[in-house]
């Protein structure tokens, strides 16, 4: 009798024993730090529209955007979150290799110790956009304009103070030795930048390739060069600025996904294998090249994320360093 009871006790906790254990039980929400159009909130879009059929039939993945101080609010916030792996944040350079540098005093979070490393999705090409008219034929002819100045004449845009485009822009600057810097034009997002330019508000900037690849396409700005090493697979008629007068010129931006601290390990696992198993994916391959991003290709285990973590906050210090530009609190 006390051993049937026991079988019974059993058989009616396996339920609860198994949802408890289950992930993930309910919608998951991945958050971009940035405002609707700009490339984290495309990155964002692209990769929980294929990742949430690696984590199960069920598998539910929204996107909400948590704009503000390029992306530090939405980290800020994430950290305070439960850490069962459903909530989670599509982060970029600035929010936490770039910023924790540039902000005197440092940011309220520790950008290794405050998160969970989840897994690497991409790499952001930059991209120099300018207005159809600008003064240029070509990347050459635009970097010798830039070079001529007077630099209070040819403001740019960009994504935002503390952004990559922000400090890509400076980084310009300081390459071509004018001895000051041009005048900083910021904007909430990506996208609200190059519709600026599109608009003629601002002359030039730089933004994510992603932010920028449609309206470059459709001849709204003009691409005018990269600002890595290599040119970009889908814009192959675009030259980068190491070609065009900037030798050795090489800034760009990536994209990761974190959680809050702590999370556990199964969970954290199971994302990670569906992140890996969406960018093997080629049609989020083609997706992400079309819209300006590259698929990260690296390893990509949470303690690789985290290993180029450390690694990227000692490379952007250096940044820092070379622009000169500090941010308060």
């Amino acid at each position: 009798m006390q051993r049937r009871s026991l079988i019974a006790l059993a058989v009616l906790a396996a339920p609860a024993v198994a949802r408890a254990q289950a992930f993930p039980d309910r919608t998951i929400t991945l958050v971009s730090g940035f405002a609707p159009g700009g490339s984290t909130d495309i990155t964002a879009r692209l990769l929980a529209d294929r990742m949430q059929g690696f984590l199960g039939p069920n598998a539910r993945i929204v996107v909400e955007n948590r704009p503000g101080a390029s992306g530090t609010v939405a980290a800020e916030w994430l950290r305070r979150q439960p850490a069962d792996g459903h909530v989670l944040m599509l982060n970029e350079a600035s929010s936490h290799v770039l910023i924790p540098n540039a902000m005197q005093g440092g940011t309220r979070y520790n950008p290794i110790e405050d998160f969970t490393h989840v897994g690497m999705v991409a790499n952001g090409p930059l991209i120099l956009v300018a207005k159809p008219n600008f003064p240029a034929a070509n990347a050459a002819e635009a970097v010798a304009k830039l070079r001529a100045g007077p630099q209070d004449d040819m403001p740019y845009a960009s994504s935002g103070v503390g952004s990559i485009p922000h400090f890509a822009g400076e980084a310009i600057a300081v390459s071509l030795n004018l001895g000051g810097r041009f005048a900083h034009v910021p904007y909430r997002s990506g996208g609200l930048m190059v519709e600026s330019i599109a608009r003629g508000e601002t002359a030039w900037g730089v933004a994510v390739l992603a932010s920028a690849a449609a309206q470059v396409r459709d001849n709204r700005v003009r691409g005018i060069a990269l600002t890595g090493l290599e040119r970009f697979p889908a814009f192959p008629d675009i030259p980068t600025l190491a070609e065009s007068g900037i030798p050795g010129f090489d800034l760009g931006n990536w994209f990761s996904v974190v959680g809050p601290p702590r999370m556990p390990a199964a969970a954290t696992e199971a994302l990670n294998r569906a992140i890996n198993q969406a960018l093997r994916d080629p049609q989020l391959n083609d997706r992400f090249l079309v819209a300006g991003i590259t698929p990260w290709t690296r390893a990509n285990t949470p303690a690789d994320t985290r290993a180029f973590f450390v690694a990227e906050l000692e490379k952007f210090k250096g940044v820092v360093e070379r622009t000169g530009v500090r941010m308060e609190p």
